[in-house]
């Protein structure tokens, strides 16, 4: 299957490329969040929660190790075949389309880091949105981790270069019909890649449309992970609670 024929996440995000260029991702806090926010919604003691779109696992692996029983779901195969090797009695990993219900019923359905609106066809916001209902039973909350669209576009940063373990990532971004989009080309072993991330700057008010025709409730937004409220202006991220 070529590179073309494939949704441009199910390409980049099975390649070992991503992982090196998003390694240092920040831990701590991601496990901040996790703590404020299970404590937050108050998931009783041992109760399930759905990781969605949960790639190597980390937030799963967190959520399980505070005694949660948490299965993490994501559309990449090498993704799941990474995180597998951590699987336990309360902890399972399994390749899955979030566009579509797990087939459970859950305490908590997690959506984190910008993990949506990544779909060509706009109509997969909305079944994403329907699953996560689907998955959730009736105590039970939803919760979608996305950037503030508006701060970021108020933000971007056109052009840098990372380096990771000796490759040099140029990353170069733009907004093209509501989209932004950046672009990130390297040299690694002599051969030239080029890869593509595309998200929908969905805003809140896009959020809401969608929730109003999913038949969720918003219940809570907030700015960020310490659960700050949301400001449309300084806000980095938009968290959002429904049920």
């Amino acid at each position: 299957m070529t590179e073309n024929t494939k949704q441009w996440y199910a390409s980049w995000f099975d390649t070992p490329f991503y992982h090196i260029l998003y390694k240092d991702r920040n831990d701590s806090e991601a496990q901040l969040f996790m703590d404020n926010l299970t404590e937050y919604l108050n998931i009783p003691e041992h109760g399930e929660i759905l990781d969605l779109a949960c790639g190597k696992g980390r937030h799963s692996m967190y959520l399980n190790s505070l005694g949660y029983n948490v299965t993490g779901a994501d559309l990449s195969e090498n993704s799941i075949a990474y995180a597998k090797q951590f699987e336990n009695e309360t902890l399972k990993f399994e390749v899955h389309d979030m566009c579509k219900p797990y087939g459970k019923a859950f305490d908590a359905v997690f959506n984190l880091f910008t993990s949506f609106g990544y779909f060509e066809n706009e109509d997969d916001n909305l079944k994403t949105i329907e699953a996560i209902k689907a998955n959730l039973n009736d105590y039970g909350f939803g919760v979608i981790d996305f950037m503030n669209s508006d701060f970021v576009i108020n933000n971007l940063v056109d052009e840098n270069i990372k380096t990771v373990d000796g490759i040099d990532f140029k990353q170069n971004r733009h907004l093209e019909n509501g989209y932004i989009i950046k672009t990130i080309s390297f040299n690694a072993n002599g051969q030239d890649y080029s890869f593509q991330e595309r998200v929908k700057a969905l805003t809140l008010k896009d959020f809401e449309i969608l929730f109003e025709n999913a038949g969720v409730y918003l219940l809570d937004v907030f700015g960020d992970y310490k659960l700050s409220p949301f400001h449309k202006d300084t806000s980095e991220r938009l968290i959002m609670i429904f049920k």
